[in-house]
C-alpha cells in the first residue's frame, strides 16, 4: 500500500489527525510526511483546519462537503475568467469576508467562492456586487468620509457634535457587512489583536489627515461598554498611535453593565450613555476628535460630546468612527 493510501485510510478510521500523529504512526520523517499531505491537499483528498501548531486533516466526504466548499476545492472550471479586467481589480480591492470556519477570503478568489456557495452565477453577480458598492460609494465626499450629521440630525431633537464621519459603512445591501465591517466584528467578538492592528493601519492615514485639515489638538476614545480580556478600542488606540493629548473618557461601572447594544429604543440609548459615559479632564482643548469603533443610533458619541462641551473641555467636538449606518436609527448590534 502506498503511503498516500495509508495516511488517507488512518484518517478515514481516526476521522481527522495531525502530522505529529502519522509521523509516529508511518514512522516517517515529518518532511516526507508533510510532502505527500501537501499532495493530497492539492489533490483534493484532504482537506484541513486550524492553523499552526495545531493543525488537522480530514479525508474529503459527503459529511464535510460544507467544509470543502469553504476552502475553495472546486472542480468546475475557474469562470471569472470572463470578467473584465477593471470589474476584477475593482472586486479585488474591495471583497472581503471571514467564513462561518473562520477562514480569510478575499478578493477575487474569495468572491468566486462566496457566489459559487449560494449557487450564484459569478460573472453576472460580479457586476451588481459592484453596482451596489459604487451606490453607497457616492455618499463619500472628496476626502473619503462618510458624513454622517444627516443621519444625527434625523434622529436627535439636539446635536452636540459639530460634524460627525464614518471610515465606512457597517454593512450594504445584499452582500452584507463591509470589508472594514467584517474586520471591526471578528476583531471586537474574537479579541484578534492581528485584525485589529489591520484596522488601525486602514484607518490611520484618513483619521490623521481628518485631524490635520481641522485642526484637532486632542482626541477622546469612547470606552467599551462589555468586559473582554483584549479591549479593541485600546489595542486600535495603540495602533493608531496619535501624538496628541488623549481626553480622558471613563465609564461609570453599574451594578449589572447594560451594553448599548442590547438597547432597541433610541431614549434608553441615551439614557444609557448620559448615565455611565463621562468626560472627566480639566484640560481645554480647541477642538477635541471623538473616536468610536461603530455608531448605531450614535447616542454614546452625541451624549459624550455633550459632556465634554458643559464642561468646558473643549467648544468644538468632532467625532468619527470606523463604520456606522447612514439611516435615521439602525442599531447595530453586532459590535
Amino acid at each position: 500500500m502506498k503511503t498516500s493510501e495509508k495516511i488517507i485510510e488512518y484518517i478515514q478510521e481516526k476521522g481527522e489527525a495531525s502530522a505529529s500523529e502519522l509521523v509516529d504512526y508511518l514512522e516517517l520523517s515529518e518532511r516526507a510526511i508533510f510532502k505527500q499531505l501537501r499532495n493530497l491537499l492539492d489533490s483534493g483528498d484532504l482537506i484541513k483546519k486550524g492553523i499552526p501548531p495545531k493543525v488537522y486533516y480530514m479525508v474529503v466526504s459527503n459529511q464535510n462537503v460544507a467544509m470543502k466548499e469553504e476552502i475553495g476545492i472546486h472542480d468546475s472550471p475557474i469562470e471569472y475568467l470572463i470578467i473584465d479586467e477593471q470589474l476584477k481589480h475593482f472586486i479585488g480591492q474591495n471583497f472581503f469576508q471571514i467564513t462561518p470556519i473562520g477562514l480569510v477570503e478575499e478578493g477575487l478568489d474569495g468572491f468566486v467562492k462566496w457566489c459559487r456557495k449560494r449557487s450564484l452565477p459569478v460573472s453576472k453577480t460580479a457586476s451588481e456586487y459592484r453596482s451596489t458598492l459604487l451606490r453607497y460609494q457616492r455618499h463619500f465626499n472628496k476626502a473619503g468620509l462618510i458624513d454622517g450629521m444627516g443621519k444625527f440630525k434625523s434622529t436627535f431633537n439636539e446635536i452636540f457634535l459639530d460634524e460627525v464621519y464614518y471610515l465606512d459603512f457597517y454593512s450594504v445591501e445584499r452582500f452584507g457587512k463591509t470589508k472594514l465591517g467584517q474586520k471591526l466584528l471578528y476583531a471586537k467578538q474574537s479579541q484578534n489583536k492581528q485584525l485589529t492592528k489591520e484596522l488601525s493601519i486602514e484607518s490611520a492615514p484618513k483619521i490623521k489627515t481628518l485631524i490635520k485639515n481641522k485642526r484637532i489638538d486632542a482626541v477622546g476614545f469612547i470606552p467599551p461598554t462589555v468586559k473582554r480580556e483584549v479591549q479593541f478600542i485600546k489595542e486600535f488606540e495603540k495602533g493608531l498611535n496619535l501624538k496628541l493629548p488623549i481626553v480622558r473618557i471613563v465609564k461609570i461601572r453599574t451594578k449589572i453593565a447594560v451594553p448599548q447594544k442590547t438597547l432597541s429604543k433610541l431614549d434608553d440609548r441615551i439614557e444609557n450613555a448620559k448615565a455611565t459615559i463621562v468626560a472627566d479632564d480639566r484640560r481645554s482643548f480647541t477642538n477635541v476628535l471623538l473616536i468610536d469603533d461603530a455608531v448605531g443610533s450614535g447616542a454614546t458619541l452625541n451624549e459624550t460630546a455633550k459632556g465634554i462641551k458643559q464642561k468646558g473641555i473643549s467648544k468644538k467636538v468632532i467625532g468619527i468612527a470606523i463604520t456606522g449606518s447612514f439611516k435615521g436609527f439602525d442599531v447595530i448590534s453586532e459590535v
